[in-house]
């Protein structure tokens, strides 16, 4: 008999991968099913993205082996949107390394900065691939603890009570997802604090910012933060190119060279097309993400009053795809979300993928049009 590898044992197959086979058997079977739960967006991208990956079908080198490090322009583009937006400046020649989606980046990154039995700092609740990541390098997830009280932020007084001796890198995620809060400015200098002072990488994972966002900020605009910060982006969510699978890592030179010795050895260059969709996205006036904005404004207002029938509370102030909301007292996440699928064929997130402290919470995806939001209201 072939055995799987080790490090499988503790690696479950993703919530999302298995849940949607389920939503989709449903489907089969008639049900009509209304899917709050993923946060992939429904939009279409900005037509001009769209055109400008057409036309470089037709240029010379659009269907041979691309670089492993993005076509220059591309990198150019990066830079030139983060100087734009954050104030942020990087080389794009040795600070920028476009990704095959910021997903794959977390385990790039992993890779290259972990060894066996190093321990990660994870968010709980937080996106579960940071998790499934760390074992998948072995290393050890140690998780902290974010709650309402905190406002969704690191308890660094208890971090450092704590045996760091062993951490080596630390996730954080603003604006963060599940819960849609942001971190101020204040908050970033106090993390880069807490890792120069304890040689801890501490990575961001931003995609969120440009959604429903006023505050934009990135960790990499705080004072010393390039000599222990990496950043994570994706045009995912901010350009919906979500099946594209195009993001980016900002940072030092040579944390984004060790990266590039991983990611070198594990594909083969970001497809022509998709390289040039990205430039044409990173560099597109601003008032296509306002439009879209818009829309999100509308459909998180349906949202409220959908999480009002339910007797949820939840904050106004929050930021990204995404509505996170208290379950009346009493409630549990899943036996909750699995009773709105088979009774009202509504199908939204159980808090506790994202981790313990996730418990009495639903996640609600604003990746969903007006008329399926409103026969969501219908229906209860």
């Amino acid at each position: 008999m072939i055995e799987v590898a080790d490090r499988l044992q503790e690696v479950q197959e993703y919530y999302f991968s298995k849940k949607l086979k389920e939503v989709a058997q449903l489907k089969a079977e008639g049900k009509p099913i209304i899917n709050l739960g993923i946060g992939s967006p429904d939009l279409p991208p900005n037509p001009l993205v769209v055109q400008a990956m057409v036309y470089s079908l037709n240029d010379e080198k659009a269907h041979q082996y691309q670089s492993y490090v993005g076509l220059p322009k591309l990198r150019e583009a990066i830079a030139q949107f983060y100087k734009k937006h954050f104030s942020v400046e990087v080389n794009p020649e040795t600070e920028t390394l476009p990704l095959m989606g910021s997903k794959e980046g977390i385990l790039h990154i992993s890779m290259a900065f972990l060894n066996k039995g190093d321990q990660v700092l994870i968010p709980n609740p937080g996106y579960p691939t940071y998790a499934s990541v760390s074992k998948l390098v072995e290393a050890e997830a140690v998780f902290y603890n974010l709650n309402l009280d905190n406002h969704w932020f690191p308890d660094l007084e208890a971090l450092e009570k704590q045996d760091l001796s062993k951490v080596k890198l630390m996730w954080i995620n603003y604006p963060n997802m599940p819960t849609g809060a942001n971190a101020t400015k204040d908050h970033l200098e106090k993390l880069v604090q807490f890792a120069l002072k304890h040689n801890i990488l501490l990575v961001n994972d931003n995609p969120y910012s440009f959604i429903l966002n006023e505050n934009k900020i990135s960790l990499l605009s705080i004072e010393r933060s390039k000599d222990c910060c990496l950043e994570l982006n994706s045009l995912s969510k901010t350009f919906n190119l979500s099946g594209w699978r195009v993001g980016f890592v900002l940072g030092k030179a040579s944390f984004v060279n060790a990266i590039l010795r991983v990611k070198s050895n594990m594909d083969s260059g970001m497809f022509y097309g998709i390289q040039k969709g990205a430039i044409a996205a990173l560099s597109a006036p601003t008032d296509w993400l306002e439009v879209l904005n818009e829309i999100y404004k509308k459909r998180r207002e349906l949202v409220w009053q959908i999480a009002n029938k339910l007797n949820c509370r939840y904050t106004k102030e929050s930021s990204g795809l995404f509505v996170w909301a208290k379950l009346p007292e009493g409630k549990t996440s899943e036996a909750f979300t699995d009773d709105l699928l088979y009774n009202k064929s509504v199908f939204v997130t159980p808090g506790t993928i994202f981790g313990s402290q996730g418990e009495g919470y639903i996640r609600f995806s604003l990746c969903a049009n007006e008329a399926d939001l409103q026969e969501t209201l219908n229906r209860l």
